[in-house]
């Protein structure tokens, strides 16, 4: 009786951590948001930040492999042009889209944010003839999860989503947009618009 009640035991103890799991795996979603890739949906780990309140503590990775973060912008504008790859389409549409719009902007940094190593960016931006953006890679910090824009689900799990995030000299969040579709472009002139 004794072998026959050790087995139920440990069956009671996975099911336990099944439970746990599941409850933790829908409460991220709950918490999350959902876009689409191809209009399948797509889950992503949290929400941007909010507008009126302060750029959440974050970290990235520069193309000469340093630490910019919070600190590094005080006193600037800055845009975050986030996106899943500089090697898809969109986002490499959208990092020329911003690099025109970043000559004519004042005290203000556009930064393109992926996950994609700081080398890639860097070939990508220098072969294109692109100075006016910065990018900045997330593959080694915390700004997916500051920011919310990590894809949780689908087949670019563990890529940022794309979105826009603007921020004023003192670091207020001035605009956001998660952008629906995975595969469209940004609002770019809501972004500028922010700035006015």
């Amino acid at each position: 009786m004794a072998s026959k009640k050790k087995p139920k035991k440990k069956s009671t103890k996975k099911n336990k951590r099944r439970v746990a799991t599941n409850s933790r795996k829908k409460s991220a979603n709950k918490s999350g948001s959902t876009v689409t890739l191809g209009g399948n949906p797509v889950a992503v780990s949290g929400k941007l930040p909010a507008v009126g309140g302060p750029l959440p503590k974050f970290s990235l990775t520069t193309s000469t492999l340093q630490e910019v973060g919070n600190k590094d912008l005080a006193g600037k504008r800055v845009i975050f042009n986030i996106f899943p790859s500089i090697d898809t389409p969109t986002c490499a549409t959208s990092t020329r889209r911003f690099n025109e719009i970043a000559a004519s902007l004042q005290n203000t940094d556009v930064y393109c944010v992926s996950a994609d190593l700081p080398f890639a960016q860097g070939r990508f931006c220098s072969s294109e003839g692109l100075s006016n953006v910065k990018t900045a890679s997330s593959f080694r910090s915390n700004f997916g999860a500051a920011f919310g824009v990590n894809l949780a689900s689908g087949v670019l799990k563990g890529v940022l989503a794309r979105a826009i995030v603007v921020a004023d000299e003192s670091g207020k969040v001035l605009h956001t947009e998660l952008v629906g579709e995975i595969a469209n472009e940004p609002n770019y002139d809501a972004a500028i618009n922010s700035l006015r």
